[in-house]
């Protein structure tokens, strides 16, 4: 279904069409996706009209990672703290030690404490009272595909 809207909205009854399911079915399958904000409804009079949310699908993926929980000692810097659930490999960058991959999936890192993005690098991030941290893996995600045909 999301592959079918990423072309253009759709009334539901075209999309039920287009998967080959009953209205009914579509709309369950609808309002699953409408409530993990992968996609959004308009609503013009009786129609229903779906487009994808761009906005959110990928803060939407966040609920898929897994939670670990681990006790540290105060001071621990956050690196320390990773290396204790995950494989973690670094790499010098600019001077600066880097988060180059995690578990073996490799790319550059950021990370998030209680949702605020952090400015510091792991290892200078000392821990000094219960957080949450979200280790996040920028993503190429597109925003938009261009088609570009040169005139004569």
């Amino acid at each position: 279904m999301i592959q079918s809207l990423q072309e253009n909205e759709k009334h539901i009854s075209q999309l039920a069409r287009e998967q080959e399911l009953s209205i009914p079915v579509a709309s369950k399958h609808v309002s699953i996706l409408e409530e993990a904000s992968l996609i959004e409804r308009h609503i013009y009079g009786k129609t229903h009209v779906l487009e994808i949310n761009n906005k959110d699908v990928a803060s939407s993926l966040d609920i898929l990672a897994p939670t670990r929980c681990i006790k540290v000692k105060k001071g621990t810097n956050l690196l320390e703290a990773l290396k204790r659930v995950a494989i973690v490999e670094t790499k010098k960058i600019k001077g600066i030690e880097q988060v180059v991959a995690v578990n073996g999936d490799e790319g550059f890192y950021i990370y998030e404490k209680d949702g605020e993005l952090c400015d510091q690098t792991a290892q200078k991030c000392t821990l000094s009272n219960s957080v949450t941290i979200t280790w996040k893996k920028l993503e190429p995600i597109a925003k938009i595909r261009l088609n570009v045909e040169i005139e004569d």
